[in-house]
């Protein structure tokens, strides 16, 4: 680590999960303007993951974004498994477990900013909780919980106390199934650690979701909130690689004229799936995007990213 001293230095802790590092790597960017140094930290393999995957900008071109490439144990991740009624990504939790591994060098770096910065500010992902509690055992230290979902998705988690959605106007909705039981420890674990966190910052905006941003606001009367986003970049770098050919199509389109469908980086989708979707996007005669792939696994460089099958002669008929 360089030897310098300062008054405030920002430390990242992303889960290893693609929608959650590239969200914490843009507000990593935004803090950086400002700035001030910041760390983004994780494995060799996720750093360079967010690095890779990210668009607009080049990480590499931003002088006080800092890579802390941490070392843990090796562990087994399974392949995703289309076919399974429980769409939760379950493979991943082998991930996010060895993820747990982060604490003790994380702590390591927080002790040695902490004397030589005024003020050490953690931003951790909600998973990655235990950098809230590492925070915590310095006098000069402060954690903030990033929420990458959206403000409404936390009210699942109080829904049966939260009398304010049904006045409202939202109706009641079933996330039987939604995870699994390996998840749900995990979770229950981070959640033991939150309340080590100063407040909570939400990739979102009162535009989009201020009643909902209100309603947790009035349950957490002793922590601050902020919502931050939209986090995606404005400007983009023209010096970067070209646009996805997709995106040049997509300029070429009329306003409000292509339908867009993807379900992340995380679900894999069955071949009777894909094709329902497949007639449903056929029927509705519509211009669309639909990004089709198998679920990532712990480390995208083992293995070459899996192509889902589409049904055949499918894009033959459709593409332009």
């Amino acid at each position: 680590m360089e030897q310098h001293s300062g008054d405030v230095v920002v430390v990242v802790v992303p889960i290893p999960a693609q929608g959650h590092l590239n969200q914490l790597l843009h507000l990593t960017r935004l803090i950086a303007s400002r700035g001030l140094p910041a760390y983004f930290i994780g494995t060799a393999t996720h750093n360079r993951q967010a690095k890779d995957r990210v668009h607009g900008w080049d990480p590499s071109t931003i002088s006080n974004i800092h890579f802390q490439d941490f070392q843990i144990p090796e562990y087994i991740t399974p392949p995703p498994e289309p076919n399974l009624s429980n769409k939760f990504p379950n493979h991943l939790v082998p991930t996010f477990e060895a993820s747990l591994n982060l604490r003790e060098p994380l702590g390591v770096l927080l002790r040695a900013l902490s004397t030589t910065y005024r003020r050490v500010v953690i931003v951790h992902d909600s998973t990655m909780s235990f950098a809230a509690e590492e925070a915590s055992f310095l006098s000069n230290a402060e954690a903030y919980c990033f929420n990458p979902c959206a403000a409404f998705s936390i009210h699942y988690y109080i829904w049966d106390e939260e009398k304010s959605l049904l006045q409202l106007g939202i109706p009641r909705l079933s996330f039987e199934g939604s995870t699994t039981e390996e998840m749900s420890v995990f979770l229950a674990r981070n959640k033991a650690w939150r309340s080590f966190s100063t407040g909570d910052l939400y990739n979102t905006c009162d535009a989009l979701e201020g009643r909902f941003i209100n309603l947790i606001a009035q349950r957490q009367l002793d922590k601050k909130l902020w919502a931050i986003g939209p986090l995606n970049p404005i400007a983009f770098d023209s010096t970067r690689a070209p646009p996805h050919k997709c995106l040049e199509w997509l300029d070429k389109q009329p306003p409000n004229s292509v339908i867009y469908v993807s379900f992340g980086t995380m679900t894999s989708l069955s071949d009777d799936q894909i094709a329902e979707l497949a007639i449903g996007l056929e029927r509705s005669e519509q211009k669309f995007i639909w990004v089709l792939r198998y679920a990532d696994i712990g480390d995208i460089y083992k293995e070459k990213e899996g192509k889902a099958p589409l049904p055949d002669g499918f894009e033959g008929e459709l593409k332009e």
